[in-house]
């Protein structure tokens, strides 16, 4: 477990202090204020603000600080306004991010039973889900097994993880060869690794599929981890990875009645800039408009971005059975299927999407549950 930082409190002149290893760094008042824990300036329930913040004194200065005991000091203002803080309330404040498990890059080596999950006690036992959000936030996905098979039971499984997004397929869509579908998903023809929806503002950050009926040999679902192989594409080559995550590329798509389009670099980041997916659909996508040079190494790099989407080495392949759920970040880990017959049975899936924002909240709403029940034993 990481160490908590440390507060180091200053009488004279009044100062908090923020110690972390061989750091040290005075927080500021504003900081401070805006931070109140006192029950007349948050609303009790929500635990909102009964005051704007953003009207604070930019002049504010601190005028007393007093150690009450290991976890608590008296703070006074210059507005006037005192208080007894908290520390630790303080400290996760600043790792309000330490509750989410991290993510975990992985390859062809995951061991399958890390993500595999009976849907009945998904639904009926709150630990067992809280372990199955773990393993999904870790990892990018999950297999849920004994999903009932009538139709639209999808969207119960959705609802539980989270919030259905519906979009112009619907809110959820059916996936079986049928020759005047609007997509190539509805054919019996491979799919690469991909993106769902890549030209739509914003992604769906989740996807499901749900497997109906499977008699066919063929359609392999196949699935990688795109943070895994971004790895490997920035060892090889900094600069294509750099061009692929800065510069904005077109997805379009268009139908008898639908036009969608937007830009977005291939390469998805978080604020740090650190890689959290990708937005990769080789049929939806067009080169930009750069030097001839610069066209060559954005063109190899993303040519390389497919051919490790591509390598067993980091492809997950395997049968989705009647009665079993996929649930997948749409951005971080890719989706693709292997080819079929569609002469030698019914292949039928229904798919859904949810916003990204759902196993968060879940997990979050569930280890608070499970931290007042330890509180009370």
């Amino acid at each position: 477990m990481p160490t908590r930082p440390a507060f180091v409190l200053h009488e004279q002149p009044p100062s908090v202090c923020l110690e972390d290893g061989d750091t040290t760094r005075e927080l500021s008042p504003l900081w401070l204020r805006e931070r109140t824990q006192s029950p007349d300036q948050l609303e009790p329930m929500t635990r909102q603000r009964l005051f704007d913040s953003h009207a604070i004194d930019t002049d504010l200065t601190l005028t007393e600080v007093v150690r009450v005991d290991e976890h608590h000091a008296a703070l006074a203002f210059s507005d006037g306004h005192r208080e007894t803080y908290d520390l630790r309330v303080l400290a996760d404040e600043l790792d309000d991010g330490a509750a989410f498990p991290a993510a975990e890059p992985w390859d062809a080596r995951l061991d399958p039973a890390r993500v595999r999950f009976d849907w009945s006690r998904v639904r009926d036992e709150p630990a067992y889900f809280r372990a199955a959000l773990d393993a999904y936030l870790r990892l990018g996905h999950l297999v849920l097994t004994g999903v009932p098979t009538n139709p639209e039971r999808i969207l119960e499984v959705g609802r539980h993880f989270g919030y259905v997004k519906e979009t112009n397929f619907g809110r959820y869509f059916e996936v079986y060869s049928r020759p005047s579908g609007n997509d190539l998903a509805y054919r019996s023809v491979a799919l690469g690794p991909h993106t769902d929806n890549p030209y739509r503002t914003p992604v769906p950050g989740i996807q499901l599929l749900h497997c109906l009926i499977n008699e066919t040999q063929g359609g392999l679902s196949t699935l990688v981890d795109s943070l895994k192989v971004l790895e490997q594409l920035r060892c090889e080559s900094p600069e294509g990875y750099a061009l692929l995550k800065t510069t904005p590329v077109r997805f379009r798509f268009v139908d008898a009645g639908t036009e969608l389009v937007t830009q977005r670099a291939m390469i998805q980041t978080d604020d740090d800039g650190h890689p959290t997916g990708v937005h990769y659909s080789p049929r939806l996508d067009a080169l930009p408009l750069l030097s001839d040079t610069d066209t060559r190494v954005f063109h190899a790099a993303r040519q390389r971005l497919g051919e490790l989407f591509s390598d067993p080495t980091y492809e997950r392949r395997f049968a989705l059975d009647a009665g079993e759920l996929m649930l997948f970040d749409n951005s971080r880990v890719l989706h693709g299927r292997t080819g079929y017959d569609s002469h030698e049975g019914r292949r039928h899936l229904q798919g859904c999407y949810l916003d990204s924002d759902g196993p968060r909240e879940r997990f979050a709403s569930l280890m608070k549950h499970r931290e007042s029940i330890e509180e009370v034993a």
